[in-house]
């Protein structure tokens, strides 16, 4: 099956999966949400999208020149947003960057080192967002706090105090971890 006849197949997929939704939900709920949202906040959701997807991709890009694998940013950005889109879509939220990290690795040669890029740039990923909310969890800690105590039911529930003390167990435990790494000759 040639490219260009798989996605025609798979546009026309989407669309029918779509049309089937709408005839079975209706359109009410569809409408009623497409009201509440004014032109200058989907401006902003499309604009905040685009650059972190951009910059996501970028990331991606360090990462596999970093590897010595040959990246350039603008299929880059195609191929991630591709890979949002099958990770919302399918099951599991996992199998776009499944795809992108097999295509990448088949297009560059080597499979392993595009399965590493990508594995290497979500990782990053993951640790920036940690190290924000840490952040923003240590600059603001009683904002916390409060929205732990709504989440679970009061801050006088033992709940909360228990959710407090696994935090503080876990940023305990990686500061020893850094500490000991720190103190270890290299």
């Amino acid at each position: 099956m040639s490219g260009a006849l798989r996605a025609r197949l798979g546009a026309a997929t989407g669309v029918a999966i779509l049309g089937v939704v709408l005839w079975r939900l209706g359109t009410g709920a569809f409408v009623d949400g497409l009201r509440t949202i004014d032109g200058l906040t989907l401006l902003a959701a499309l604009g905040l999208g685009l650059l972190t997807t951009v910059f996501s991709a970028w990331r991606w890009c360090l990462v596999a020149r970093g590897l010595r694998i040959r990246l350039p940013l603008g299929p880059a950005v195609a191929d991630y947003y591709r890979a949002l889109f099958l990770n919302a879509a399918l099951p599991g939220g996992v199998l776009g960057d499944v795809h992108r990290a097999v295509r990448h690795g088949r297009d560059a040669g080597d499979v392993g080192r595009g399965v590493r890029a990508v594995v290497l740039e979500r990782v990053a990923g993951q640790v920036v967002l940690i190290a924000v909310g840490v952040a923003i969890l240590l600059a603001h800690p009683l904002l916390a706090l409060e929205q732990l105590g709504h989440l679970v039911g009061g801050l006088g529930s033992p709940m909360a105090w228990a959710a407090v003390l696994a935090g503080c167990v876990a940023l305990l435990v990686t500061a020893a971890v850094r500490r000991r790494r720190r103190a270890a000759p290299v």
